[in-house]
């Protein structure tokens, strides 16, 4: 049986997107893939731009959805991955003892974007940080904190 797996940010907009996305992409024999936000933003454009270098659309069946959103709809989550520091502290306890929660933090490409001097060097920050979730997402489940 797949377990059942979420990647929790602030937004739901870029770094839980990719999350979910490659894991669709590349572990999907193992996990069924979630993403939420403790709000929800919509897709980041940069982000859908960059994981469409790559061959991933992510809009196509992914939208931006928040985790009370999730919960409502029933899913029990056997890992929840916080990928930002506000979502980790953040993040709601789940009773039964069912679901892990772990942090693996990754920077924020919008945030990083703010500082960047030119377009190119914007999507640069997009590209390091999917290229990140990709590794990190290619060695689950070793890649886990213990």
């Amino acid at each position: 049986m797949k377990k059942r797996i979420l990647f929790l940010c602030t937004g739901n907009s870029c770094r839980s997107q990719m999350g979910e996305a490659w894991t669709r992409a590349m572990k999907s024999d193992l996990y069924e893939a979630y993403s939420a936000g403790t709000i929800a933003k919509g897709l980041n454009p940069k982000m859908v731009q960059v994981m469409k270098e790559v061959g991933i659309d992510p809009a196509i069946h992914q939208t931006s959805k928040t985790l009370a959103s999730v919960l409502a709809a029933g899913v029990q989550l056997d890992l929840v991955i916080t990928v930002c520091g506000h979502a980790h502290e953040t993040c709601p306890v789940f009773p039964g003892g069912r679901t892990r929660v772990v942090h693996v933090g990754f920077e924020d490409p919008p945030e990083l974007e703010k500082g960047a001097a030119t377009p190119e060097e914007a999507l640069g920050h997009y590209r390091r940080v999917r290229d990140q979730i990709r590794d990190f997402v290619a060695g689950l489940p070793d890649s886990l904190p213990a």
